[in-house]
């Protein structure tokens, strides 16, 4: 833990300036419960003299090794739900003690589908076996795992903050989307239990009919023979009518061997909208199984309250506004937090080589003993290994993708944190304009 009590040394050391005045540190008493912020010069005085050990450094924590008092004042967090970034805010009427927008994942369809892909492989090479896709059941609340991973993020997420600062209140801001509505404003009464799709007997029925039984190929193409072609691909896409298109099979086999170039764009898409119509009375029950005193609050409101109060629209700052501390004084300071994947679990590439030799997937755990997305100092600068190599050089990063150095050595890397299902990194907020 040296470079990190280096790190609390040099922020304590610019706590007088503007740039760190509003710079907190987190800290757990001797049995690890969270107690009220300090500031970067107490918390050197602690570590100095052996009183105080950090056990975190992003955000950065220490931890008493002394009993003290447990005097706490009342934290509101506000939580900013939604489908790709989540805003939190925890402050009392005063200050704000705490800032992020955690970004999470968006890739389990996908992974999911290449695992489904992958089974069906290797099924097909294997002897003849029934099939076996009718003896599953679905237990009841069942969710995709897709929603059901973003609800174990926005649980995380809170449970993160929790760790740091005594919250005493978690306001969740839900919203419902009419996504009928959306699309045709004049939907009413029973319209909304007939849909589009009314009266066909499929999907590639609807769609024919909806394109006039014509070829949205080549200009005046009169062939007879008309296929359904995805948009996006089946994979990422799915097969929902915005996503498909008609196409006769001498376009359709022109455009898919590269002969043939199309112009073709997806309807747009209420995926996000559906989501958070699923996952907002999933996410605010689960959370009042876990913890006392939730409350929820809603759309509209954040956004009178940011208006009357003249805020820019950031999750950060919304998720202040549904705390109900919108005129707090804002931390200078906020925390970037992204949901990475934890482990690759597939073993081998889906070719095969030639002798029948299957390449290995994955990548060792540890190389000279970093890991992917280890937090590292490097050249006095905090970045993120995004790729390694057997040869000792590493592709170092920051959190959204800048390159600090492309092939720096292990032998000049200091490890500050290990990545524990997501990475985070500091950044300064830009002051509202009045």
């Amino acid at each position: 833990m040296l470079p990190a009590l280096n790190l609390a040394i040099t922020l304590a050391m610019d706590s007088h300036s503007e740039r760190r005045r509003n710079l907190r540190v987190y800290v757990l008493n001797k049995r690890g419960n969270p107690l009220m912020p300090t500031t970067p010069r107490k918390a050197r005085i602690l570590l100095r003299d052996g009183r105080a050990k950090v056990v975190k450094c992003t955000p950065f924590t220490i931890q008493l090794n002394y009993a003290t008092g447990e005097t706490v004042q009342e934290i509101i967090l506000g939580v900013d739900a939604g489908s790709k970034t989540i805003g939190l805010s925890a402050s009392t009427e005063d200050a704000e003690l705490y800032s992020a927008e955690v970004q999470i994942r968006n890739d389990i369809v996908d992974l999911l589908s290449t695992r489904r892909q992958n089974r069906r492989i290797r099924r097909n090479r294997l002897r003849y076996r029934p099939a076996r896709f009718d003896n599953r059941g679905k237990d009841k609340g069942w969710l995709a795992p897709s929603i059901q991973n973003k609800i174990g993020a926005h649980l995380s997420a809170v449970e993160n903050v929790r760790k740091i600062l005594p919250i005493s209140k978690t306001v969740v801001e839900v919203a419902s989307f009419d996504i009928q509505k959306i699309q045709n404003p004049e939907i009413k009464s029973k319209d909304y239990q007939q849909g589009e799709q009314l009266g066909f007997w499929n999907v590639r029925e609807y769609v024919l009919f909806r394109d006039g039984h014509q070829c949205h190929g080549k200009k005046g193409c009169k062939n007879k023979i008309l296929n359904v072609h995805h948009i996006e691909s089946r994979k990422t896409g799915g097969d929902s009518p915005n996503n498909l298109i008609t196409l006769c099979e001498e376009c359709h086999k022109a455009y898919h061997d590269g002969v043939l170039k199309l112009n073709l764009k997806r309807q747009p898409s209420f995926r996000d909208a559906a989501f958070m119509g699923i996952m907002r009375w999933a996410f605010y029950n689960k959370l009042k199984e876990r913890y006392s005193n939730v409350s929820l609050t809603y759309g509209y409101i954040t956004k009178n309250i940011r208006i009357t109060n003249e805020l820019p629209k950031e999750h950060r700052i919304d998720a202040l506004c549904i705390s109900g501390h919108p005129k707090a004084k804002q931390s200078n300071m906020w925390y970037a937090v992204k949901k990475i994947r934890r482990h690759n679990r597939q073993i081998h590439k889906a070719n095969i080589l030639k002798g029948g030799v299957k390449k290995l997937n994955q990548a060792p755990f540890e190389v000279y003993g970093f890991r992917l997305f280890d937090k590292v100092l490097y050249d006095g600068k905090e970045c993120f290994v995004f790729g390694r190599r057997s040869s000792g050089y590493f592709d170092l990063r920051l959190l959204d993708g800048t390159k600090i150095h492309a092939s720096a050595s292990y032998k000049k890397l200091q490890i500050l944190e290990r990545p524990q299902g997501q990475i985070a990194e500091r950044r300064m907020a830009i002051s509202p304009l009045p």
